[in-house]
């Protein structure tokens, strides 16, 4: 293994107004890096061994204004010191095998460590601070891969991963779940779960030793795991088993969503011998709410027939993005508290881009190009391709369906949702000419303004990791992280090439008096 240099630099955003004008940068030029604990086959870089948590347990920042430490976190961002935004994390690595390829679920951030999921080890690694080799904060390492995340923090910083105990027992299915601090990489719980083989339902398993995908999620006090057969509530303290429900043949729970409130996705198996298995009208979905402290089901919703598939971008309030007769999502549909449709808006016209997560990882609460706040759900445009390159991002309201704000990107970039921070919606501006920087900015719905938080360039090689459906981009404590989902070793002729992983932005004139 080795690290050096990166093969490049970023540009340099324009100056500051004299107001604001910096007054130094200080760009990381160390590589941050992570230590191998172990090689085990091919390309062991990234294979990290077992082993516990090696930080030590640190004074718990305050939760964000207004929440608890149970509670997930919505933190509001505010407006950085100044706009002129410098590398505040990098790591990269240049010796992944020909061929390799390497998972890496779940990014998360606090005020002081980027958090990063390596196939079956988390690594905490401190922002602002060159590493070393072996000064890594902190590295947790677990009896096997990672198979299953959430993207939700605590307001005290944890958050929960599913994994696979291979060093435990002969069949490694995916049914265990583990909870942990961010700040110190304690391990502050885990727990084994049921799981269901892969079937029509749990009465009419294969047999086979595929195992229905499980999901994780986070809610007030609560981390829930769906296993196919059922669910299970565990309390996010002591991780002591709530409550578990059972699910009927032929349904069975298939994801859940959290945040402001737990919603149980279902897949059902049609019993009618008349419809063909490979027909779209042989599985229905369902979407039910539940208490998250006791279990019991407040409502069902149930999507009409045809729907191919289904994810949840919203929790609280409830919005469910459908796919009916295609493979893309075709409408958003608002419901109310008591989940009844209150709005259907329908994306098939092919004007808007809506993108939820589609990988080997069930989080169906994953939608990167869908933002929900302020009573309205955001979306970006499809790309406008006329004199030069531009889209724009429109609201519709979630009580009646009808557009609200359109934020237009002007020519030469393109605006993306990332995720509301209160009643503003922040958003990635990707500059097309790659002359004019890139940037953070706030569009408030209220005044139709834009606000600049950052702005900043990014290497050539970093610029594949803005890519949101592909990528991990994730906004905490006044800075941007882009984090690879996973990593690809060099193709064709190449045995080496530089592949960034992780890289982060923040403001230059942060802490600075």
């Amino acid at each position: 293994m080795s690290f050096g240099p990166p093969p490049s630099m970023p540009q340099s955003p324009p100056a500051e107004p004299t107001s604001r004008r910096r007054r130094g940068r200080k760009v990381l030029t160390a590589l941050l890096a992570v230590v191998v604990a172990a090689a085990l086959g091919t390309g062991g870089w990234l294979l990290w061994g077992g082993g516990g948590g090696n930080g030590t347990p640190s004074d718990k920042p305050r939760a964000a204004d207004g929440q608890g430490p149970l509670d997930v976190r919505e933190t509001v961002e505010k407006q950085p010191p100044g706009t002129v935004g410098e590398m505040a994390f990098r790591f990269s690595v240049d010796d992944m095998a020909p061929g390799e390829h390497v998972e890496m679920p779940g990014m998360w951030a606090t005020d002081r460590i980027l958090a990063k999921g390596i196939n079956k080890t988390l690594v905490g690694m401190r922002i602002g601070t060159d590493i070393a080799p072996g000064e890594e904060e902190w590295r947790l390492g677990l009896d096997g891969p990672i198979c299953g995340y959430t993207r939700h923090v605590t307001g005290d910083h944890r958050t929960a991963v599913l994994f696979r105990a291979n060093d435990r027992e002969e069949d490694a299915f995916c049914n265990q779940v583990a909870f942990v601090d961010l700040d110190d990489g304690r391990l502050v719980w885990e727990d084994r779960f049921s799981y269901s083989v892969a079937g029509p339902g749990p009465g009419f398993a294969t047999g086979s030793s595929t195992q229905d995908r499980p999901s994780v999620t986070l809610t007030h006090d609560t981390v829930a795991v769906t296993w196919g057969g059922g669910t299970v509530g565990y309390g996010m303290e002591e991780g002591e088993s709530r409550w578990a429900t059972k699910a009927a043949a032929p349904c069975q729970d298939m994801g859940a969503a959290g945040g402001r409130a737990l919603l149980i996705r279902q897949m059902c198996w049609s019993t009618d011998e008349s419809v063909p298995d490979t027909s779209w009208q042989h599985v229905t979905h369902k979407v039910r709410k539940v208490d998250p402290a006791t279990g019991r089901t407040e409502w069902t919703y149930s999507a009409a027939k045809g729907i191919r598939d289904l994810s949840v971008p919203s929790a609280d309030p409830a919005v469910l993005a459908v796919a009916g007769g295609d493979t893309e999502i075709t409408d958003l549909l608002s419901l109310d508290d008591k989940g009844r449709n209150r709005a259907t808006i329908s994306l098939r016209n092919g004007a808007y881009v809506a993108d939820c997560a589609y990988t080997d990882y069930l989080v169906i609460d994953d939608c990167p190009t869908i933002t929900v706040g302020a009573g309205q759900v955001f979306i970006r445009s499809k790309d406008q391709m006329e004199k030069q390159i531009s889209n724009w991002i429109i609201g519709f309201d979630l009580a009646t369906g009808n557009t609200t704000k359109k934020f237009d990107s002007g020519a030469g970039s393109l605006l993306q949702p990332l995720r509301m921070s209160g009643g503003r919606l922040l958003a990635l501006r990707l500059s097309d000419d790659h002359i004019a920087p890139n940037a953070l900015v706030a569009l408030d719905p209220a005044t139709d303004e834009e606000i600049p938080y950052l702005y900043f360039g990014l290497p050539a090689e970093g610029e594949p990791l803005t890519l949101s459906n592909e990528n991990d981009i994730v906004v905490q404590d006044g800075r941007i992280f882009f984090g690879a989902k996973s990593a690809n070793g060099p193709s064709g002729d190449k045995k080496k090439q530089w592949t960034y992983l992780v890289l982060g932005i923040g403001s230059s004139a942060a802490g600075k008096p």
